[in-house]
């Protein structure tokens, strides 16, 4: 899991041009959103997107499911998991 979350650090940074952002600079249980590393909702569609093409994960707008599953890093990699089987 540990490699699967570096990777989506590594898009993150790249998706979302935080140029100058290493991935040790990103906290895996961190929120992604508001306090955390303070993402916004369009940060959140460019970064479903990416997770999409990258994992082939299937994602649903809008449920509470799936903002809970972009909470973090460490939520984000459980959810790719589990969608991989």
């Amino acid at each position: 899991m540990d490699s699967l979350s570096n990777d989506i650090k590594v898009l993150i940074i790249e998706t979302l041009n935080l140029e100058g952002m290493a991935p040790d600079e990103i906290e895996t249980q961190a929120p992604l959103f508001g306090d955390g590393l303070g993402l916004d909702s369009i940060d959140a569609l460019e970064l479903g997107l990416a997770l999409k093409k990258q994992y082939g994960v299937i994602l649903s707008a809008e449920s509470q499911e799936m903002r809970e599953h972009f909470y973090s890093v460490e939520s984000l990699a459980r959810f790719i998991s589990a969608q991989r089987g």
